[in-house]
């Protein structure tokens, strides 16, 4: 007689399915995930997995019309806050999602505000300010640091919001800096129109001049400030967590040298750290104390 499948045997699948999404898109939140708890590592998988999801709506969709991916992101949120409301889903990788929400009693509303940010991708390709650029940041970036916390558990009494979503800011900044080139190839400048024209720099040139260096240099510095200050969370942090959020911090942090040892050229060569070093820099943290294998423990408000 064949085997039976259970409800859990197919939570299990679909946590495995967001597991095999980070691991092929996501490498350095991938190995910084095993510095967490071992109950924490589908968890922060299946954050990711939602994310990717949208994401590859969003930019990969091939010759799809704005209209259609409109819809495909609108349908994933009518999904995803329906099945979260029944308490369960069939989907693949929302199955996952649900369950780990409702576990850490994660707010539905960061979702909300990171599909907002999705939505915008669709048709705003550049930013005026900085300030307006942050307004797309907080869904499709602090967010992210928000929806985490409760995964990473920080000590009790702490307020750890701020410095979660400075890194989540630090990081997409970095990405930014380090993706010119891809975003202008999909019509997009998230560098911010009045830091272009206050420098003469115009990233369409695809030219490292003087004036691209001093632009670059000082977006570089404004995500270093973001970092330095994510970095006064990790003391709200337990030990694992922190060594976690610290690998994934040194990561990709080095990204910012390695455009600044290309002399900001990232027109004709991505900057990336080599696997090597992730997994040296995660090794690292292992060694200075292996994380618990205790249990998880969910956040419920």
């Amino acid at each position: 007689m064949a085997a039976t499948s259970t409800p859990n045997d197919s939570l299990e699948a679909s946590y495995r399915r967001c597991r095999a999404l980070a691991k092929q898109h996501g490498t350095t939140y991938y190995l910084s995930t095993f510095l967490l708890p071992r109950a924490a590592w589908r968890h922060v998988w299946a954050l990711y997995a939602f994310c990717r999801c949208a994401d590859e709506i969003v930019d990969e969709l091939g010759p799809a019309p704005v209209t259609e991916r409109e819809r495909a992101l609108r349908a994933l949120g009518d999904r995803f806050f329906a099945d979260l409301a029944a308490g369960t889903s069939d989907d693949p990788v929302l199955q996952a999602v649900v369950a780990t929400v409702r576990a850490y009693g994660i707010d539905p509303g960061c979702f909300r505000r990171f599909l907002t940010s999705m939505t915008m991708d669709l048709t705003v390709t550049s930013y005026a300010t900085w300030d307006d650029l942050l307004v797309y940041m907080d869904g499709s970036a602090a967010v992210i640091g928000e929806m985490m916390l409760p995964i990473l558990d920080p000590l009790a009494g702490a307020d750890a919001v701020a410095p979660a979503r400075d890194l989540g800011l630090a990081f997409q900044l970095t990405n930014f800096l380090r993706d010119v080139a891809e975003d202008l190839d999909r019509g997009r400048v998230y560098l911010p129109r009045e830091d272009l024209a206050r420098f003469g720099a115009d990233p369409a040139r695809r030219q490292v001049d003087s004036a691209w260096g001093q632009l670059m240099a000082f977006e570089i510095d404004r995500c270093r400030a973001l970092y330095r200050s994510a970095d006064e969370g990790l003391e709200l942090l337990p030990s694992s967590s922190a060594r976690c959020v610290r690998s994934a911090r040194v990561l990709y942090a080095g990204i910012l040298d390695r455009i600044e040892t290309a002399g900001c050229d990232v027109f004709t060569r991505r900057a990336r750290v080599p696997t090597w070093r992730k997994l040296t820099t995660v090794a690292g943290e292992l060694a200075a104390g292996l994380p618990p294998r205790g249990r998880a423990r969910p956040t419920r408000r």
